[in-house]
C-alpha cells in the first residue's frame, strides 16, 4: 500500500479502478459458491436404489412452488411399516353360474305363433316363454286321444266279461280274451301318454298341436334367438335363462402360488364399474389340471350378487386370502408410476422431489406392497404424481434439445 501512495495520481487510479474490479468478481463467484448445494452426505448415495442413480446425475430431482403443487392437487404421506394380510391378487373374468344356466330349445320342429318373453326379461320358473304349432305334437295328441277311447272300451268289455265269467255264464275262453284286449288297450295308453311326456306335454292338459316353451327356472332371459313365425328345430336355442344371483369368477391361479390357498377361502372381487367397492366371495373350485403353457390352474370364486350390479364378461380383480399377516411398507396405488417401464414413485427430499425406482408386491384395495426402493419415514408423493411425472419428462426433453 505504501508504494501505492508513492506512485502518480494517474497511475494510482488505474490501479484502484482495477483492484476493485477484482474485489467485485471475487464477491460474485463466493456468493454463486454460497447458493450452490452442498455435496451429499457421506453414505447417503449408498441408501439409494441403484435404478435411480442415472436420473439423479441428469438433474432428475424436481422442485417445484407452492401455487404449482395446490393446482397439481400434490400430497405427500409419512410410508410406515403396517400389517397386511396374506394374500394372491389375480385378474378374472365374470361369467355366468353354469349350473344355473338354460338353454331352452323345443323338443319337436315347431312353427312359433306367439312370442311372449323379450331379452332382458325377469321369469319365474314354469313361466312360457313362447307357443308353437307342431305337427308331430298333433299327431301324438291323436294317438293319445285314440289309444285313450280304445282303453275306455275295452275296460267296459273287460268288466263285462268279469261279472259274466262270476255267473259262469260266458266259457273261460272269452273272458282271457276280453282281458288281454284290455291290457294290450292299457299298454297302447301308456305309451301314447308317455310320448307326450317326453315332448314336454302333459297327457291331460291342453289340446290340439300347440304347446308352450316354458322356462325351468327363475332367472333372466340373456339371449333371444326367438322370431315370430319361424319353424324351430329341437337344435335350436330360442332362449338362454340364467340365475345371475349367483356369479362364477373365473381366473387363473399359478403355480407357485397353489399351496398357499385353498378351497371354502374367503376372497374379495373389485370391478372398475365400482371403484372403491368390495364384493364377498369364496374359493368353490381349483381345477385338477394345469395348463402346461402358461403354468396356471383354473379357479373359480362365487360372489353372491342379489341386485345384479355385477355383469356377466366384466373383467375384476381378485384378492385371495392366504391366512397369516405380516408387516409391510404400503403406499396407495396412485402413488406408484411407470417411468421409463420401471414401478417408481417421487420422494420428497431437500425441498424438491427425487423419482426413485421401486419393486412392488401384492395389490388390494386400492394399496400397493413396496418390497424395496424406499425406507419407513420417507415421505412419497400419494397425490398429484403424475404432474411431477409430466415435470419430469419436459424437463428431459429441454436437456435433450
Amino acid at each position: 500500500m505504501k508504494k501505492l501512495f508513492n506512485l502518480d495520481s494517474k497511475t494510482r487510479g488505474a490501479r484502484l479502478a482495477a483492484l476493485s474490479l477484482l474485489c467485485t468478481a471475487l464477491a460474485a463467484l463466493l456468493g454463486g459458491c454460497e447458493k450452490a448445494p452442498g455435496p451429499p452426505a457421506p453414505g447417503k448415495a449408498a441408501e439409494r436404489p441403484a435404478e435411480t442413480a442415472g436420473a439423479m446425475e441428469h438433474g432428475a430431482e424436481l422442485g417445484i412452488s407452492q401455487e404449482d403443487a395446490a393446482r397439481a392437487g400434490l400430497k405427500v404421506q409419512r410410508v410406515e411399516l403396517r400389517e397386511w394380510a396374506g394374500q394372491i391378487t389375480v385378474t378374472a373374468t365374470i361369467q355366468a353360474n353354469q349350473d344355473r344356466l338354460a338353454h331352452v330349445m323345443p323338443r319337436v320342429p315347431g312353427r312359433l305363433v306367439e312370442v311372449r318373453a323379450r331379452l332382458g326379461d325377469r321369469v319365474k320358473a314354469g313361466q312360457t316363454l313362447a307357443l308353437l304349432d307342431s305337427i308331430d305334437l298333433g299327431a301324438a295328441r291323436s294317438a293319445y286321444l285314440q289309444a285313450h277311447s280304445e282303453e275306455a272300451v275295452t275296460r267296459a268289455g273287460f268288466e263285462r266279461a268279469q261279472r259274466l265269467q262270476a255267473e259262469n255264464i260266458i266259457p273261460e275262453k272269452e273272458f282271457l280274451r276280453a282281458r288281454a284286449e284290455y291290457e294290450k288297450a292299457r299298454a297302447s295308453l301308456r305309451a301314447a301318454a308317455d310320448k307326450l311326456l317326453m315332448l314336454g306335454v302333459a297327457p291331460d292338459q291342453g289340446s290340439g298341436s300347440i304347446f308352450p316353451l316354458t322356462t325351468p327356472f327363475t332367472g333372466i332371459v340373456i339371449e333371444k334367438k326367438a322370431v315370430l313365425g319361424e319353424l324351430a328345430q329341437p337344435d335350436m336355442n330360442l332362449f338362454t335363462v340364467a340365475d345371475l344371483s349367483t356369479l362364477w369368477i373365473e381366473s387363473d391361479l399359478f403355480e407357485k402360488d397353489l399351496a398357499k390357498v385353498k378351497i371354502g377361502t374367503q376372497a374379495t372381487v373389485t370391478v372398475s364399474a365400482y371403484p372403491g367397492e368390495a364384493f364377498k366371495g369364496r374359493l368353490t373350485y381349483i381345477s385338477s389340471t394345469m395348463n402346461k403353457e402358461t403354468r396356471t390352474v383354473k379357479a373359480r370364486v362365487e360372489v353372491p350378487n342379489p341386485d345384479g350390479r355385477l355383469k356377466p364378461e366384466m373383467f375384476a380383480t381378485v384378492v385371495i386370502g392366504t391366512g397369516g399377516s405380516a408387516k409391510a411398507l404400503t403406499v396407495p396405488e396412485d402413488a406408484v408410476l411407470l417411468l421409463q417401464g420401471q414401478p417408481t414413485v417421487f420422494v420428497a427430499e431437500r425441498g424438491g422431489f427425487e423419482p426413485r425406482a421401486v419393486e412392488t408386491g401384492e395389490r388390494a384395495q386400492g394399496y400397493v406392497v413396496l418390497k424395496s426402493g424406499v425406507a419407513p419415514g420417507e415421505m412419497v408423493v400419494v397425490s398429484g404424481a403424475y404432474a411431477l411425472k409430466a415435470r419430469l419428462l419436459k424437463s428431459q426433453i429441454g436437456e435433450e434439445h
